[in-house]
């Protein structure tokens, strides 16, 4: 029995030292030490317990802790990740949004159901929630000034290029409608307070605007995220028609680079330093008295090194201003010094980063162009 064991053990070893098995199937964290025994893929502590939740298609069991007898080392090795991506994530769209192991829960819930238990990806042109170029339903929105949420029809139309909500199930006039290429979406569980909350922000007069909603369902709130990409995709395709698939892909929704609080100075240097939440989302970097504002108080763009632009760590000697907070950083542009403090030196270190890694970045045309409109603004 004991040889058996050790037999087990060790062919399930070479398994699972396979390179295709080095990183968790679903959201590619490195060395994932759980495995399904029904599908034969090796995945992360973090995505066995979705597994552990569909448990009609996925069996679970840990790599280290529990017995694994004969039989289920063959399917794992007969099986293992490449073979059964190959199968589950055969056909996937475009602009289907694969999250990775950095992403919220309900991005990875409905990620590893739409694979293993609704099988969305198995067939080639497959009809799904998200593809069909238009999308209505019901979203709770937070409202602007007294924000509560309350049910909003939405509307979504590849045809004419829009999202609109309406505040009356009946209303034949939108209350906005936003066109597709200026949207962005990304999820907010934390900020919104709702497992499935989502973040959707538009430029108005070159200003952001944000819109917080969620779904009581995670499977609808990922499908109006995808249904948005889907557009978003089939829109640019026809904007720009010799880009590649690829370059169209990287120009859909985006995450934020970097949020948190950080206190900010005056452009006089004088004034006391105020506590705002900032968000820093590619080259615009915006600073709101509250996370959930609508509106930015104000915006700051953030160019390229070699038009002037860069980050210091601490602030200029001799600042003036009140400041709770004392690990500084400075950002300097072509015009004037942005003067900000963090609480800790963790997050001084993470907001220099992100700054550094948009600043080491060339600026494309259009990035120019909102660069000027800046400048013309102040």
């Amino acid at each position: 029995m004991a040889g058996g064991n050790e037999r087990s053990m060790k062919a399930l070893k070479e398994v699972w030292r396979r390179a295709e098995n080095s990183l968790c199937a679903d959201c590619g964290k490195p060395d994932p030490d759980w495995a399904s025994s029904t599908l034969g893929v090796f995945i992360c502590l973090s995505c066995s317990g979705i597994h552990r939740n569909i448990p009609s298609i996925s069996k679970v069991k840990s790599l280290k802790m529990d017995h694994w007898d004969d039989a289920q080392v063959q399917f794992l090795a007969k099986h293992g990740n490449a073979v059964t991506k190959a199968t589950y994530e055969a056909h996937i769209p475009i602009y289907y949004y694969q999250p990775n192991y950095n992403d919220c829960q309900v991005l990875r819930e409905q990620w590893i159901r739409a694979k293993y238990e609704r099988k969305e990806f198995t067939e080639l042109g497959k009809q799904l929630p998200y593809s069909d170029g238009v999308k209505e339903g019901i979203l709770w929105k937070r409202g602007r000034d007294n924000g509560q949420f309350l049910p909003r029809k939405f509307l979504l139309s590849e045809r004419e290029g829009c999202l609109k909500y309406f505040t009356k199930q009946d209303a034949k006039e939108p209350k906005i409608n936003i066109k597709i290429d200026m949207i962005n979406a990304t999820f907010q569980p934390v900020k919104i307070g709702n497992p499935n909350g989502l973040q959707i922000t538009y430029l108005k007069d070159n200003k952001t605007r944000n819109i917080f909603v969620y779904h009581e369902s995670g499977k609808e709130v990922v499908d109006w995220f995808n249904a948005i990409r889907s557009v978003q995709f089939h829109y640019l395709k026809v904007a720009f028609p010799i880009a590649s698939d690829n370059e169209i892909k990287n120009r859909l929704t985006r995450n934020f680079l970097k949020e948190g609080y950080m206190e900010k100075t005056g452009p006089k240097q004088r004034e006391a330093f105020k506590k705002r939440w900032f968000t820093l989302d590619h080259r615009r970097l915006m600073y709101f008295k509250d996370p959930l504002d609508a509106f930015a108080k104000g915006e700051v763009f953030v160019g390229s090194r070699e038009n002037g632009y860069s980050v210091q760590k601490g602030l200029p000697s001799g600042t003036q201003g009140n400041f709770s907070w004392h690990y500084g950083l400075t950002i300097v542009t072509p015009d004037r010094e942005y003067l900000f403090t963090c609480e800790t030196e963790t997050d001084q270190l993470d907001w220099i980063a992100a700054f550094t890694s948009i600043i080491n970045q060339a600026m494309t045309p259009q990035e120019y162009a909102i660069e000027a409109y800046f400048k013309f603004k102040s």
